[in-house]
C-alpha cells in the first residue's frame, strides 16, 4: 500500500526533472546560435552606421573575365576580410564614367577607387607608361620585382601624389600577343598605313614606324574591326581575346607582345578615402591589392594557355612571329620615344634611371635562370608546334 502512495510523487518528480533538463538543453542551443553565426555575416554584425561603402570604378566592360575579375576579387577580398564593415561596388567602363576618365573620377572623389592601365593616362601623367608597359622592357615577374623590392612602388606614389591618388599594383596580364591583323606581314614595309589599336607608348612607336595607332576602349574593338574603322587590334591575349571575339573578326594572330611584355594594371584610392579609414582597414586595402596583383598573373597564366588550345582547335587561328624585320623597326623606334620621354619629362627621367637599372640587373640573372631553363627544357622536351605554315 505504501508502495502505492510513493510511486506517483516519484513520477512527478522525474516528470520535473526531465522538464528542467529540456529547458536548459533548448536554452543552451539558443546561446550556442548565437555563437555559431558566421562572423561575416553584415547584416546582423554592423548597423547601417558601422558600414564605409565605395565605390570602384574600372576602364574593363563589366563582366570581362581576367581584366574585369580583378576589380571584382579585389572588393570580394575587402568585403570579407573586414567582415561587411568596408563594403566596395564595382562599376564597369561607362556605369558611372568612360573607361579614359577612370583615373580622374578617382582623384576627384567621384569614387574612392578604380581599376586600369596606367598608360591610358600618358596625356595627363607622362611617366605613368612605365607602370603598364614599356616596349621590349621587362616581363611580369620582373617588373613585380622592381616594384616591390627596387624601388618602382615609391616613385609611382610620387608621381601620383600631385593628384590626391595612391596606386598599388593591381595584377599583370605575363606577354601578351601582339595582336590581331587583317593583313599578312612580310617585312617593315607592310606597316605603313595600318591602322591598328595600339594605346601608351607603343602607340607612338608605331605611328613612327610607319602605322597609325588609334585609341580606342575594350568594348569597342570588336565593332571597330568588323567595321574596317582599324586594320588592326592588340587587346591581351588568348583568354581576353577569345572573350571579345577577336577571332571572328581578325585573320592573323601575331606574337610577341612587343609592347607589353609584362603588361602592370593598377588599383589606385583617393589618399583621403583612404586616410579617413581605420587603421586595420587600411591594411585590409594593402593587402587585398597585393593579393589580387598575384591572383591576377595565375589567372591569366593559366587560362592563356587553355584559351590558345581552343583558338588553334576550333577555330583555325593562323598563329605567326613577326617577321625580324618588322621586330628591328619597332624596337628602333621604341628607343626613340622612350629617350624623348625622358628628355621631355623630369619624372620620366628619374623613373627611366631606375627602371633600366632593375631591368639590367634582372636580365642578367634570368639569363643563366630563367632562359637557360626554357632553353635546356626544349632542348630534351618534343617541340611545339603552334604556328600556321
Amino acid at each position: 500500500m505504501r508502495e502505492k502512495q510513493i510511486l506517483p510523487v516519484v513520477i512527478v518528480a522525474l516528470t520535473g526533472a526531465l522538464v528542467a533538463v529540456i529547458a536548459l538543453w533548448t536554452l543552451d542551443r539558443v546561446d550556442s546560435s548565437q555563437l555559431d553565426r558566421p562572423q561575416n555575416d553584415v547584416s546582423e554584425m554592423s548597423s547601417p552606421t558601422d558600414v564605409i561603402e565605395w565605390k570602384l570604378v574600372t576602364t574593363w566592360p563589366k563582366g570581362l573575365p581576367g581584366l574585369g575579375a580583378a576589380p571584382e576579387n579585389f572588393a570580394r577580398r575587402v568585403n570579407e576580410a573586414s567582415g561587411g564593415r568596408l563594403r566596395i561596388k564595382v562599376f564597369g567602363a561607362g556605369e558611372i564614367v568612360p573607361a579614359f576618365e577612370v583615373f580622374d573620377a578617382v582623384s576627384r572623389g567621384v569614387a574612392e577607387a578604380g581599376h586600369g592601365a596606367a598608360y591610358y593616362w600618358k596625356g595627363k601623367i607622362p611617366a605613368a607608361v612605365f607602370y603598364t608597359a614599356v616596349p621590349f622592357g621587362m616581363t611580369a615577374q620582373e617588373a613585380n620585382g622592381w616594384l616591390h623590392y627596387g624601388g618602382g612602388l615609391p616613385l609611382w606614389r610620387e608621381l601620383y601624389a600631385p593628384f590626391g591618388v595612391i596606386p598599388y599594383a593591381g595584377g599583370s596580364t605575363g606577354v601578351q600577343m601582339a595582336g590581331w591583323f587583317n593583313k599578312r606581314l612580310n617585312n617593315r614595309a607592310d606597316l605603313a598605313g595600318l591602322k591598328m589599336r595600339i594605346p601608351g607608348l607603343a602607340g607612338e612607336v608605331f605611328d613612327a614606324a610607319g602605322g597609325s595607332a588609334v585609341r580606342i576602349a575594350g568594348g569597342e574593338v570588336y565593332t571597330s574591326m568588323q567595321t574596317g574603322v582599324i586594320d588592326a587590334v592588340e587587346w591581351v591575349g588568348p583568354y581576353n581575346d577569345r572573350t571579345l571575339g577577336l577571332m571572328e573578326v581578325g585573320e592573323y594572330y601575331y606574337y610577341p607582345g612587343w609592347h607589353e611584355p609584362g603588361a602592370m594594371l593598377e588599383t589606385i584610392i583617393n589618399a583621403e578615402a583612404l586616410a579617413a579609414l581605420p587603421e586595420d582597414l587600411q591594411a585590409i586595402v594593402r593587402i587585398a591589392a597585393r593579393a589580387t596583383n598575384t591572383d591576377m598573373l595565375d589567372d591569366f597564366t593559366a587560362n592563356n594557355s587553355e584559351s590558345l588550345q581552343i583558338l588553334l582547335r576550333d577555330f583555325d587561328t593562323q598563329v605567326l612571329p613577326l617577321p625580324d624585320d618588322v621586330m628591328d623597326a619597332l624596337y628602333e623606334q621604341s628607343q626613340v620615344a622612350i629617350q624623348a620621354l625622358v628628355d621631355a619629362d623630369p619624372m620620366a627621367k628619374k623613373i627611366a634611371a631606375s627602371y633600366f637599372t632593375f631591368a639590367e640587373k634582372v636580365r642578367a640573372y634570368h639569363e643563366i635562370s630563367e632562359r637557360a631553363y626554357l632553353n635546356g627544357r626544349d632542348r630534351l622536351l618534343p617541340p611545339v608546334e603552334v604556328t600556321a605554315e
